[in-house]
């Protein structure tokens, strides 16, 4: 789902991408529309990358996170498989198995990217 990054949003961005200068995709040079898509996908060099910057993140921010994916504001669709699997399991680890459990039910029945 397409939405407007709150300024809350883009300070988890930029902890998790402190190289971002702009909230703009540099492919498309439109603003993102979610915070884990463009991690995974545009700064992070590979899933274990991915991961230990999402590691960055507080207890807070994670479930923040969590909430905003389980509300279907933050998409997860087009992060890859396996770094999906390294987020759920850490989403296990410091909030709840049933929430990484929601989020891999959100994921297999959303659309592939």
């Amino acid at each position: 789902m397409a939405r407007t990054l709150s300024p809350r949003d883009i300070a988890i961005l930029k902890k998790l991408a402190p190289e971002l200068d702009d909230p703009l995709c540099p492919a498309s040079g439109h603003d993102f529309f979610s915070i884990l898509p463009p991690v995974a996908n545009h700064f992070a060099a590979d899933d274990q990358d991915f991961i230990d910057r999402v590691k960055r993140l507080s207890p807070e921010e994670l479930a923040y996170l969590a909430g905003l994916i389980m509300s279907g504001e933050e998409s997860v669709g087009c992060i890859p498989p396996d770094a999906l699997i390294l987020l759920v399991e850490h989403i296990a680890d410091v909030i709840s198995l049933e929430t990484a459990e929601k989020i891999i039910a959100i994921y297999q029945a959303g659309e592939p990217c």
